[in-house]
Order: C-alpha cells, then sequence, then structure tokens
C-alpha cells in the first residue's frame, strides 16, 4: 500500500531519465519538477478552486445535516418518518442518474461554471442527517427539556445543549466530507467549464493529458494534491477510525 506512494513522491524529485531507474531514492534531489508546476500550470489555482469548495461545503454539511438531524430527530411533527425515509431512500439512487437534473438546475440558476455551481451537490447530504439524527437520539430528552425550562428557546437548545453532545458524528462528518469534496471529479469536470475554475483532480486531468509521457510531473502534481489529504489524516487519524467505528455501529 505504501509502495506506490513512496515511487510517486521519489518520481516527483527525479529527472525523467531517472523514472524507470529501479531504485526508489533519486539520484539527486531536483526541485525543477515543482518549479515548473508552480509557474507554468494553473495549479495554485485549482487549489485554491479546491480549497474554497471544500471549506464551503464542510461548513454548509456540518450546520444544515447537524440542524436537519436535531429536527427530526427532538422535534415532533407530523409525516417526519415519511421525510426520513424519503431522505434515506436518496442514498439508493446513484450518482451518475443525478447528473443531468443537476446540470439542468445549474444552468436554470446560472450556476455554471461558478464556485456555487460546483458546491451545490455536496452542500446538505442524506448520509450526514442520518449520521446525526441517529446520535441526537441518544441524547437524553430530560437535558433538552431541563434546557428549555431554564429559558433557552430551540436555537439555542440545539446550539448550546445539543449540538456539543454529537462531537464524535460531527468530527466523522467533516472528514468524510473534505475527503470526498477534494476528491471529486465527474461534477466539477462536467460543470466548470473554464480553465480558471477547475479544482485539482480535473485540473491534473487536463494536466497529464498535455503531458503524456512527462511522468516526473506528472508525479509531482499528483504528489501536491495528495498532501493536504496526508496531512488531514495524519492530524484526525483518531477522529477518522473512530468515525469508521461509529457510522457502523451507532443505531
Amino acid at each position: 500500500m505504501i509502495f506506490p506512494l513512496l515511487w510517486m513522491f521519489s518520481t516527483s524529485f527525479k529527472t525523467p531519465w531517472e523514472i524507470y531507474d529501479v531504485n526508489i531514492l533519486p539520484q539527486s534531489f531536483q526541485l525543477s519538477n515543482y518549479e515548473h508546476l508552480l509557474k507554468n500550470t494553473g495549479f495554485l489555482r485549482w487549489l485554491w478552486v479546491s480549497s474554497v469548495v471544500v471549506i464551503c461545503t464542510t461548513a454548509s454539511v456540518l450546520v444544515f445535516d447537524s440542524l436537519v438531524g436535531y429536527t427530526l430527530a427532538k422535534l415532533q411533527f407530523r409525516g417526519k418518518n415519511i421525510i426520513f425515509m424519503a431522505i434515506l431512500a436518496t442514498l439508493m439512487v446513484p450518482t451518475e442518474m443525478l447528473i443531468i437534473p443537476w446540470y439542468i438546475m445549474s444552468v436554470d440558476m446560472g450556476l455554471r461554471d461558478t464556485y456555487l455551481g460546483i458546491m451545490f451537490p455536496g452542500m446538505i447530504t442524506a448520509f450526514g442527517i442520518f449520521l446525526t439524527k441517529q446520535f441526537y437520539e441518544g441524547v437524553p430528552n430530560d437535558l433538552l427539556d431541563a434546557a428549555r425550562i431554564d429559558g433557552l428557546n430551540e436555537v439555542g437548545v440545539y446550539a448550546r445543549i445539543a449540538l456539543p453532545q454529537v462531537k464524535p458524528a460531527l468530527s466523522a462528518l467533516i472528514i468524510f466530507n473534505f475527503l470526498g469534496n477534494w476528491n471529486a471529479y465527474l461534477w466539477p469536470l462536467i460543470v466548470a467549464q473554464s480553465p480558471h475554475m477547475r479544482t485539482i483532480p480535473v485540473g491534473i486531468s487536463f494536466f497529464s493529458n498535455e503531458v503524456t509521457t512527462a511522468w516526473h510531473l506528472i508525479m509531482t502534481a499528483s504528489s501536491c494534491a495528495i498532501v493536504p489529504v496526508l496531512v488531514v489524516f495524519v492530524i484526525f487519524q483518531k477522529h477518522i477510525i473512530k468515525g469508521v467505528q461509529l457510522s457502523g455501529l451507532k443505531g
């Protein structure tokens, strides 16, 4: 599992004639590949677009998924079970079947080739609603009622009492959303038609087509793209493992 990553990072420091060398370490570390990537491609622009999309969608998912999950778990109103089942039903629909409706919506709303156009399919997720709802159901109703008696309105109960109780679920949701949106390819490829709106996966795809045999440059771009993911994994490793366990076991 680790060998391909080592080979990728090593190749990013190699000269073109060293690529097929069986040695993992290059004869001499070259930074010219990174200099070429930053100066002669739109990588920094791709990085900016991906960062904006990931940050905004993650913040949106954190707010809306937790809010809907709280509403379905702790508030009583007619039809909430039907609404919840309808939300869960969307998990059974393949993403490929949603591409055309999404594209028609983006065109009708003037969102094509914009940040919001890239982001809007992932700004609220059925999985996040399901995950947070299951955790909210484990929060005692007596705790929430005590807060209401003390004078907190429903927004205060949600934000100050219920939300801190589901931090493990929120951590898992943030991480999964970050990884999913950072690696998203199909939808950004379709909706972002101008070069300056390409995300990192789309930008690297076009770049690799332009330099089909320059593997040292392709590996350099791929290495730069994977660094943020590795950083997130190293920092939040415990949360990722716990999130997988909780999303699979919590019921």
